[in-house]
């Protein structure tokens, strides 16, 4: 936990996602909103994006930010990614954190949708604090394998036991691999 009790894990991959203030994000599996709040700090101008499978999660988040939500700078959806559907170039940057899909199964479609929807130059940010830090080393050559194979220029980073992978997409924007 960092000293204001959010984890440390949310606290660092907001850091690595490095949202400009006008960024349009999108946040995969947003739980409660906590990160959406570290987002929301960080964007004047842009806007955040939230899904999750959890409608008990979604409502909790949407309490959690009424303001922005009623002042348009939030979006909260109750779906998962396979079932969300965005406009081409979308967002700016995306953010999943601990989702466990892109590692523990094939996430050809999830990767494909999400190429699709982040613009040129735009940065995907999976990352994770898995239980067994072990486990680390074989998240970040999995997800970056398959990140790789999207067409994603990728880059993995490490904290101790917190692995992340970026996947920058080629193009003019500023995708702010560390």
């Amino acid at each position: 936990m960092t000293a204001n009790g959010v984890p440390k894990r949310l606290t660092w991959a907001v850091e690595l996602l490095d949202p400009a203030p006008g960024d349009r994000v999108l946040e995969i599996g947003c739980g409660r909103g906590v990160a959406v709040s570290l987002l929301l700090g960080r964007l004047t101008t842009g806007t955040v994006t939230a899904v999750d499978r959890s409608a008990t999660a979604v409502e909790a988040a949407r309490r959690r930010h009424h303001a922005a939500v009623a002042d348009g700078r939030a979006v909260f959806h109750v779906r998962s990614l396979a079932d969300a559907d965005f406009t081409a170039g979308s967002f700016d940057r995306v953010l999943a954190v601990n989702v466990n899909l892109f590692w523990t199964g094939a996430a050809d479609a999830e990767l494909t949708a999400l190429r699709r929807w982040l613009t040129p130059g735009g940065l995907l940010c999976l990352c994770w604090e898995p239980p067994d830090g072990g486990r680390a080393g074989d998240i970040a050559g999995t997800v970056g394998r398959a990140v790789e194979e999207h067409g994603f220029e990728t880059t993995v980073v490490r904290d101790g036991v917190l692995v992340a992978v970026l996947g920058a997409l080629p193009g003019q924007g500023r995708a702010g691999q560390p």
